[in-house]
């Protein structure tokens, strides 16, 4: 069973005049951002339509920008374990992934015949220089000296701890199997020393992450990436722990936007106290910005119309004047205004879209332009005295080829002759479902005796305004406003 459309949001068209010996267009003319006209309302219709107005500000804005992020680890706490010597692993100490290591905890012993054999060197030139101190040789004592001092230098280069040194001087003895530390104080990430392997210099044998501080890489929306600054303060909490929160700092906007998600990782420093924060875990990210002093409106006042943004000046005694704008980000229930808009100003807060119509409808009707109290005096009196009497075969109209007929009377009934009657349908841009403001005229010929007849086009069903305009000689001596609902859907 097909779903009816609510009237509301059924297309509309708009189609070109059709006169009586005229052809009917087969495709409505379709026309983006309708002319606008200020618009001239009494109370009791800015009462029935809800319009309310407020004042054009400066206020101190403070956003937050919600967002999704992953926990990782902070590359700048991550160190490397390797030797600098070529040598066979004996024991492992350090034996498992994520095994949580102090700064000078053993994690290996390892066997170097290179390692001995320098030891050995480096004993020797000791005891040459213990024996050549007293010669009276020019150069020797020196030579021994600059002997022992090399070896010690290359021990010292291979990174043997100072205390390994002053062990082999006591004991004379070359150390076998060298112990290493763990240089820094974190979790095993990474682990590749096996007993009985064979270690290189080039070979990465521990991982180790300190934990403490933690990077939490946030998805933040493109749209929103220029409102965020390195520095700002962040917050954010993860279901595990509810109702704590975690702060932190924007460290680093990556320069990349992922081309499925339209978002940019943004890098944020956070504190991890009691390594509750682990990575890869998922977290929700509060980022607070701040926009400082800016001009702003309710959100609510701006009528986004096609390629335009309007709001309507409220000028006094329910004269509303249409004025474009350009608006910056929205931060809460307002938007920044980045131009056509003036501190203190009147505008309309609420009902925008229905003035908006009111607007476009009297722009395309040509006859229905706000008046000031000079010029509404020109209008001649007939206008009051002239009765408008509109049909349509079929009744109601549809979508397609339709007859309009009108019937035009004086205050005492007799009828208006000679006269110039246009009929307008007209609907209102729809931006949300991407559509834009259409109108049909058409002008009806003279039948006598008062009335008039025309055939024009709908490009859709739906519910229409329609305006219907009387001239003669050259003025506008009646018109009126009604709406019809369509029949044919779209």
């Amino acid at each position: 069973m097909k779903t009816p459309v609510p009237e509301e949001m059924q297309p509309v068209a708009s189609g070109p005049a059709v006169g009586v010996n005229e052809p009917v267009s087969s495709m409505p003319d379709m026309k983006m951002d309708a002319p606008l006209v200020p618009v001239q309302l009494t109370p009791e219709r800015m009462q029935s339509i809800g319009v309310r107005t407020g004042t054009v500000e400066y206020k101190q804005l403070n956003d937050d920008i919600r967002a999704t992020g992953t926990v990782d680890i902070n590359e700048r706490l991550l160190s490397y374990v390797q030797v600098r010597f070529s040598g066979y692993i004996r024991k492992v100490f350090a034996n498992a992934t994520y095994q949580y290591v102090r700064k000078g905890e053993p994690l290996f012993t390892i066997y170097s015949p290179d390692l001995v054999a320098t030891q050995q060197e480096y004993l020797l030139a000791r005891q040459n220089q213990e024996a050549m101190r007293a010669s009276t040789v020019d150069g020797v004592a020196a030579g021994a000296a600059a002997l022992a001092t090399a070896a010690e230098q290359r021990l010292q280069q291979w990174d043997i701890p100072e205390a390994e040194i002053a062990k082999l001087k006591e004991t004379g003895r070359p150390v076998v199997d060298l112990t290493i530390n763990s240089p820094v104080e974190g979790y095993i990430t990474e682990r590749n020393a096996m007993p009985n392997m064979y270690a290189e210099p080039a070979t990465k044998l521990y991982t180790v992450a300190d934990l403490s501080r933690v990077w939490v890489d946030a998805q933040v929306f493109q749209n929103d990436i220029g409102r965020v600054r390195p520095g700002d303060a962040t917050q954010i909490t993860v279901d595990s722990y509810p109702g704590r929160v975690f702060t932190g700092r924007i460290e680093e906007i990556l320069p990349q936007v992922d081309m499925a998600t339209r978002t940019v990782r943004v890098r944020l420093a956070m504190a991890n106290p009691g390594l509750k924060l682990k990575p890869g875990m998922f977290v929700n990210v509060d980022l607070k910005t701040s926009l400082g002093r800016q001009l702003t409106v309710p959100a609510s006042s701006v009528f986004q119309s096609g390629t335009r943004q309007l709001v309507f000046l409220n000028r006094g005694n329910g004269r509303l004047e249409p004025q474009e704008i350009t608006v910056g980000p929205r931060v809460g229930d307002d938007f920044v205004v980045l131009k056509g808009l003036k501190a203190h100003e009147s505008i309309v807060t609420s009902a925008s879209f229905l003035i908006d119509s009111e607007s476009q409808l009297q722009a395309a009707a040509g006859s229905f332009a706000a008046t000031s109290p000079s010029t509404a005096s020109t209008t001649p009196a007939s206008a009051a005295q002239t009765n408008i009497d509109f049909s349509s075969d079929p009744n109601p109209p549809q979508k397609g080829n339709n007859v309009f007929r009108v019937k035009l009377t004086d205050a005492g009934g007799s009828p208006t002759v000679g006269a110039e009657v246009t009929v307008t349908f007209y609907m209102a841009s729809m931006p949300a479902m991407g559509m834009t403001a259409m109108n049909a005229t058409t002008r009806l010929v003279d039948k006598g005796n008062g009335a008039y007849e025309g055939t024009g086009s709908l490009g859709s069903g739906g519910t229409w305004q329609v305006t219907i305009s009387v001239q003669k000689s050259g003025q506008v001596i009646a018109t009126k406003q009604l709406h019809v609902n369509a029949t044919g859907g779209m």
